[in-house]
């Protein structure tokens, strides 16, 4: 009988060991002659239990981890007779950690060979655009309206809007492009689904063509993810080979094809209009707005433009019907959100739930507190132009409305945790630095309101004038939110003024800053 073993491909596993994990158990079965199926998956997200073997078994899948590749002799002869083992985690969807989850887009991730179009099909795969077929436009926009699905990116925009404005734009070209350039700091989601599921992605987009007229698409993935755009081109030719790209998708009058671009790193092309800046083979430089890209995007044609998770979750939406998806969230945030731990945190990973579970739950409950076990001190949501949140507003559900109430942003969903021995001056610094060396330098609030800000809390960590240059920052900020032409300078006031508000103590003579923190 043939032993079916899963090893994550996922690079963030592949980081820690996976392929050393998998090119061991290939030897090792290979010297035994066990008859053995090595499937090399996504990752399931529980990064702490990363390099995670699992092995099919009746009962389930049983999971092992971390295993490194000496665990692997111990760990065959615990598989064959299904017998107890240091490692052994138990059934994997049986995990407290990975059950309390409700995976809607994430799903699959870690469970199917990303390589097989049977695979994704035998998992529920395309049964989405199965359904698209049968619709028209108009029926397929109302699904994706009535499940109130925002864009996922970070601005949280509807996508039924956008989706119905380009559809109803009169155009000889339309054009669907996938935002994959994730760049914020404590954000791996994309990468996980465009390596672990990426069907899922191609699925979404195609059904995005039909819905709006548009037969090309473009994924814009940044340089630094190689695992992600070999896992989309090759998914992309297995959807050709099958039908599901090109002309006749699926036998049908549609047509609709893909094609990977791989942008050179810049942070501010994670912005929209950079983004087609680049696709167009320019520098990413911001366009101001309007005209919009649903009017005039790229090759100033209408284009539908989101985010990876955006497209990931349309599948999920026309397979199950608007109201499945609607009825997880709170508010104007429905649906579920892949929120991803990171920083200084004992259990780091990907947790999709539904919105509305508070800051402090995902902090000290889902992931365990710091890895350090110091105390948390703050927390920044939505990457590095996120604001800080300290303990007091660990009450804030994680709802787009919740934190713009409290001057904070859910961004892309990404979490980094810090524990008492971090310095808020410093990062708030930080943040200044980051836009002044990603900035596009179209416009002067951005440009030089980063460069004056980083001078200024300089001045600031010395000790100079402290409350004339906290009044300079304070004005410098309000400046780059009302004035910069894109979010890059919009949202960087975010960091900055969090930490003035909330750790004021920090900002002043390193000596008081210093007693401060004992």
């Amino acid at each position: 009988m043939t032993m079916r073993i899963f090893v994550s491909r996922d690079a963030g596993a592949v980081a820690v060991g996976a392929d050393n994990v998998a090119v061991a158990l290939e030897q090792a079965t290979a010297q035994r002659g066990a008859s053995v199926e090595i499937v090399r998956t996504g990752s399931r997200g529980l990064y702490w239990l990363e390099p995670m073997v699992e092995l099919a078994t009746p009962q389930g899948r049983i999971a092992f981890g971390p295993v490194s590749a000496a665990d692997v002799p111990s760990l065959l002869d615990a598989m064959a007779g299904n017998g107890p083992h240091r490692l052994r985690l138990g059934i994997t969807d049986e995990i407290p950690w990975l059950k309390r989850q409700t995976r809607l887009t994430f799903a699959r991730c870690g469970v199917v060979d990303p390589r097989s179009v049977e695979d994704y099909r035998a998992h529920g795969g395309y049964r989405g655009l199965e359904r698209a077929l049968s619709l028209t436009a108009d029926a397929i926009l109302a699904d994706v309206t009535t499940s109130g699905l925002r864009g996922r990116g970070g601005a949280g925009f509807p996508t039924g809007i956008k989706w119905k404005t380009v559809a109803q734009a009169g155009a000889d070209r339309k054009y669907i492009v996938c935002n994959a350039d994730e760049g914020d700091s404590g954000t791996f989601a994309d990468r996980m689904i465009m390596e672990g599921d990426p069907f899922v992605v191609i699925e979404g987009m195609t059904i995005a063509g039909i819905t709006v007229g548009a037969t090309k698409g473009y994924i814009y993935i940044r340089s630094e993810y190689p695992h992600a755009v070999e896992a989309m081109n090759a998914a992309i030719s297995a959807a050709r080979r099958a039908g599901l790209l090109g002309n006749r998708i699926g036998g049908s009058a549609h047509s609709f094809d893909l094609e990977v671009r791989v942008g050179a790193g810049a942070y501010v092309c994670g912005e929209e209009t950079s983004l087609l800046e680049s696709l167009e083979g320019r520098r990413g430089i911001v366009r101001a707005k309007p005209p919009l890209p649903a009017h005039k995007g790229l090759f100033g044609r209408p284009t539908v433009i989101n985010n990876v998770l955006s497209f990931a979750a349309i599948p999920f939406i026309l397979d199950n019907g608007a109201k499945a998806y609607a009825d997880f969230g709170m508010g104007r945030s429905r649906g579920t959100m892949p929120i991803q731990l990171a920083g200084n945190i004992k259990h780091g990973g990907l947790f999709e739930t539904a919105f509305g579970v508070t800051l402090g739950d995902l902090v000290d409950d889902i992931g365990g507190g710091t890895s350090s076990g110091r105390p948390v001190r703050a927390v920044q949501v939505g990457g590095p132009l996120g604001a800080y949140f300290p303990r007091a507003l660990f009450d804030t559900p994680f709802d787009y409305e919740a934190f713009a109430a409290r001057d904070g942003l859910i961004g892309h969903g990404g979490i980094v945790v810090f524990d008492d021995s971090v310095d808020m001056a410093k990062q708030a610094r930080f943040a200044m630095e980051f836009c002044a060396v990603e900035s596009c330098g179209k416009c002067t609030p951005c440009r030089i309101g980063s460069t004056r800000g980083v001078e200024t809390i300089n001045k600031i960590i010395n000790g100079e004038r402290v409350s004339e240059n906290l009044a300079v920052v304070e004005d410098l900020c309000n400046t780059m939110k009302f004035g910069s032409l894109c979010a890059l300078g919009g949202f960087t006031p975010y960091p900055v003024m969090s930490a003035l508000k909330h750790f004021r103590e920090d900002f002043g003579p390193a000596p008081a800053r210093l007693q401060a923190a004992e």
